[in-house]
């Protein structure tokens, strides 16, 4: 039997996946959480083998933070990633915080269940717009980081903003004003000498800034 705990923060995404998933008799749905935070809490009494995880949980830890934490605590437990998010950017952040399975939520409910099987056996399950060729040459890199200019603030902004969040809601994130957050990013991009939103995604993915817990 393969113990497995939903994290979403939709209620109806987390009793439509229990429904397809109760499906199949070697699955276990042996919790559901709303947040990454309850999620890494939930762990330890739950011991879940695969944790299916959403990326884009505003009212908590995200999906990329909640993976890296529970590879941290919990490294036996398999990840994965169940996600809208198509982009190079999301899956190459999930191949850094060491995500074991990425498939999209207008997959086929059998292609989730797959990845469940298949990460347990150790095996990784990637299955979205970038090839396997470079998703490899992700794995196998040993990228250097550099030295960033940035103070902890800055970086968590730039990470939330690279996340999609607007200026309000990264000021709730973070329990400052939106005029200060609106500065921070005037100054992140005089100090980095970036031009553009794309530019400033590049360098947070160079140098690893989704990982960063808020």
């Amino acid at each position: 039997m393969i113990r497995v705990l939903l994290v979403d923060d939709h209620t109806m995404v987390r009793k439509g996946l229990r429904m397809l998933l109760e499906g199949y008799p070697e699955l276990e749905i042996v919790g559901e959480s709303q947040d990454g935070y309850e999620a890494v809490d939930m762990m330890g009494r739950l011991q879940p083998d695969v944790v299916v995880m959403d990326l884009s949980m505003p009212s908590g830890l995200d999906g990329f933070a909640a993976c890296r934490e529970i590879r941290r605590r919990h490294p036996s437990v398999k990840t994965v990633i169940l996600t809208m998010h198509d982009e190079e950017i999301f899956v190459r952040q999930s191949v850094q915080v060491e995500a074991d399975g990425y498939i999209l939520k207008n997959s086929h409910g059998e292609l989730l269940h797959q990845a469940i099987v298949e990460v347990v056996q150790g095996k990784r399950f990637y299955k979205t717009s970038v090839s396997d060729d470079i998703i490899r040459q992700w794995i196998n890199a040993d990228e250097e980081r550099q030295p960033s200019p940035l103070t902890t603030r800055q970086k968590q902004i730039v990470r939330l903003t690279v996340l999609g969040y607007a200026n309000k809601e990264i000021a709730e994130q973070l329990s400052i004003s939106v005029k200060t957050v609106e500065n921070h990013k005037t100054n992140i991009m005089q100090k980095l000498e970036l031009d553009t939103k794309h530019e400033l995604i590049q360098y947070a993915i160079k140098n690893n800034y989704l990982e960063l817990a808020l």
